[in-house]
């Protein structure tokens, strides 16, 4: 595996100065020597000034937050993070790598989770280049890499987890986010460790259930919270009545037998427990 290795180059600013100085050097005892009908110092300047035009090829530019591979005739010889104008070797070939941190978002992938529901997921991975030597040369396409290995991540964490949770403390999708988040950054780290990659965050964009099960499963969590609500519903209600018939005998309002304690209990219940406002009924009479 090629790692980074940190090449420091001459300043680009100090070559400026000295090399048109040796242009002009040269071409004036070049001027001389031929005046004075010297050729052999006349092919000698003319061969430096060719060697001096050549290292101004050594110019390049380093910008905040990027990186210059260098290599020589295909063997690398190390990166170049000093930013500003530089100069090295006019053979050295160089390419830029962005050290700046990015994000993208993946597409809306249809996957199984674990349960073998059909979903639609998606996840936004930021990240960075740490090794510029590892990016260059240890994968093809460095960019291209990480968003395949992100999305093969995303399918594969979809398949480990169910979209909800079925039991106490079961991780799922949907109500662990946090969780699920923190499982996603480490899944797509390991597969980019290998690239230079330095994954900062993973969070799931979006999550739903495919469209042929959506209108299904959205009637059963209806389903679930009307059930919900009526067991809240109904244990509120117990407890009013439970209330209303302890005071009743404290205060010697009423005394009822059991027959119309449990009348007195059903209308209670019908009346707090209903959908609609009860319409009550005026007794005339006597209760018995």
């Amino acid at each position: 595996m090629i790692q980074e290795k940190t090449r420091t180059v001459a300043s680009g600013y100090l070559a400026l100065a000295v090399l048109p100085l040796l242009i002009l050097l040269f071409g004036g005892l070049l001027i001389r020597s031929a005046q004075a009908h010297d050729p052999v110092f006349a092919v000698i300047y003319a061969l430096l000034m060719v060697v001096v035009i050549i290292c101004m090829k050594g110019f390049f530019m380093v910008h905040p937050n990027q990186a210059k591979v260098l290599q020589l005739f295909g063997t690398y010889v190390g990166s170049v993070r000093q930013t500003g104008l530089r100069w090295a070797n006019p053979f050295y070939s160089k390419s830029a790598v962005s050290l700046r941190v990015r994000n993208f978002e993946s597409e809306a992938l249809k996957v199984n989770d674990s349960s073998g529901n059909p979903i639609v997921i998606a996840a936004v991975v930021v990240w960075k280049v740490v090794d510029s030597a590892e990016a260059i040369f240890e994968v093809d396409d460095y960019e291209s890499f990480v968003k395949i290995q992100s999305e093969a991540a995303v399918r594969n964490l979809a398949t480990s987890y169910p979209y909800e949770a079925h039991e106490p403390g079961e991780i799922a999708l949907r109500s662990d986010p946090q969780g699920i988040a923190e499982k996603l950054r480490d899944e797509v780290q390991d597969r980019l460790d290998k690239a230079g990659v330095n994954v900062i965050e993973a969070r799931i964009s979006h999550l739903a259930y495919a469209q042929e099960i959506a209108s299904a499963m959205l009637k059963r969590q209806q389903a679930q919270a009307i059930v919900a609500a009526r067991a809240q519903i109904v244990d509120g209600a117990v407890g009013m009545v439970k209330m209303a018939l302890t005071q009743l005998e404290a205060q010697g309002v009423v005394h009822l037998d059991e027959e119309r304690k449990a009348n007195m209990v059903c209308n209670l219940l019908v009346v707090l427990c209903g959908e609609e406002n009860a319409q009550p009924v005026i007794n005339t009479g006597s209760l018995y």
